[in-house]
């Protein structure tokens, strides 16, 4: 059994700046293809990445991702330039709607048309790292103004994506489609539907080891979180894709949610064979045989929280073959 092109996503809610450094420089020399930090309320996942890129070597920086409605375009465009040169062109550009509890509650922006602002945010960030002018509001007489630097048109850009009209604007706009909560039978069939090439990124919630229940129970606490503190964005892409009973029973099994110690019972077992892989090394890698056949680049999840031994153990157990 090969694997083939890996890489290693965190969740928002690990804020440890020392464990974060550390999983993506062993993730660089285990030959991961990318590392991505999201951004939510915690820390700003630009400076860390940046961090990062003077201690690696190969592997390729995401930003997974950057909201649309915290930065103006022409900040995320001198940003990702920035990052870019940092990190000699590893730099990839994730942008996405975020969450409406972010969006107005931390940011105090109105969580309105997500999809059209995605598309517009991403349209103009992609003109501007080009060498193109800012877009500018009709009703102001100011002259439209370029990057001083010079263009990078190369820079990718990942929108991460889950509902149907965002997964458009990636299908249109984007180099890769950051796929967030996606089965690996959902993900093959929207995927399907692209009419040009697009990298297509996703991966499940993955913990390795020894301890099988210790691994489930670690997965688990991950999953129930994002199904019941997370919005109702996860919770209704589960249930669109056949889980609707199981999403009830981890809901009302968790009345105070909790990412480290959250439950998924016995009952709703099935979405976490479709949404993690847990086990001991070989059942890992065997789960994860599963998604090389649906993504270009697997991305294993690291639930927050985890004891370093243990996302050394999962790191080692899904890393890609070296040549």
């Amino acid at each position: 059994m090969s694997a083939g092109r890996r890489g290693v996503a965190l969740t928002p809610m690990e804020t440890r700046e020392d464990i974060i450094v550390r999983t993506a420089l062993l993730a660089d020399e285990l030959g991961y293809e990318a590392f991505a930090l999201p951004e939510a309320w915690g820390l700003d996942s630009t400076v860390l990445l940046t961090r990062i890129g003077l201690q690696t070597r190969r592997i390729a920086l995401v930003a997974g991702v950057l909201s649309v409605w915290g930065r103006t375009p022409a900040t995320i465009a001198m940003t990702a330039t920035a990052l870019h040169r940092a990190t000699d062109g590893r730099f990839v550009l994730g942008l996405g709607t975020s969450t409406p509890a972010l969006v107005e509650g931390f940011h105090r922006v109105a969580f309105e048309h997500p999809a059209a602002r995605l598309r517009e945010v991403t349209r103009e960030v992609r003109n501007l790292i080009s060498g193109g002018r800012a877009q500018l509001n009709p009703e102001l007489a100011t002259r439209a103004l370029g990057m001083g630097v010079p263009p990078v048109p190369e820079l990718p850009i990942w929108v991460g994506a889950l509902g149907e009209r965002t997964v458009e604007v990636a299908a249109d706009l984007a180099d890769g489609w950051f796929a967030v909560f996606q089965t690996p039978t959902g993900l093959a069939d929207r995927a399907a539907r692209f009419t040009r090439p697009i990298t297509v990124v996703a991966g499940p919630l993955t913990v390795a080891g020894d301890d099988g229940g210790a691994a489930r129970a670690a997965a688990a606490g991950a999953l129930a979180w994002y199904l019941c503190a997370m919005g109702t964005d996860y919770a209704a892409a589960a249930t669109r894709q056949g889980h609707g009973a199981a999403v009830r029973a981890v809901q009302a099994a968790n009345p105070r949610p909790n990412p480290v110690t959250g439950v998924v019972p016995e009952e709703a077992n099935g979405l976490l064979d479709d949404f993690a892989a847990h086990g001991d090394p070989a059942q890992v890698r065997a789960a994860l045989a599963d998604w090389d056949e649906v993504a270009d680049i697997v991305m294993i999840g690291l639930p927050p929280g985890l004891s370093w031994d243990r996302i050394e153990a999962t790191l080692h157990a899904a890393a890609p073959d070296m040549p």
